[in-house]
């Protein structure tokens, strides 16, 4: 696991390609991270499907609570069957814009 922070922003990458080890680690220590938005990177265990991803729903939701963003970037996921409380994309760069979109949205009151 690598941890990143870029200014309000920590990005998390998954690198063993285990990931529900990543899983379990981020479980146990999201409690670190939260005043931060998070960007989960599991692009490098290809074996990632949507029903893993949906996991994360649990963490997503208490973090978001938090005013503040969650988001996950996962490669070969059918974008079309993610549900809408949770946020999945593509690239981190994605998942940057996403966070900005959502820092604004906080901040006009929605």
């Amino acid at each position: 696991m690598k941890v990143e922070k870029k200014g309000h922003t920590t990005i998390i990458k998954e690198t063993k390609g285990d990931f529900n080890l990543f899983l379990n680690t981020i479980s146990n220590e999201i409690k670190n991270f939260s005043d931060q938005n998070l960007i989960f990177d599991v692009t490098h265990d290809k074996n990632v499907s949507l029903t893993d991803l949906l996991n994360f729903k649990p963490l997503s939701k208490n973090h978001k609570k938090g005013k503040k963003s969650f988001v996950i970037v996962a490669n070969d996921i059918d974008f079309n069957d993610v549900p809408q409380d949770l946020s999945i994309v593509p690239s981190v760069l994605e998942a940057q814009d996403i966070i900005e979109m959502e820092e604004i949205e906080r901040d006009l009151g929605f």
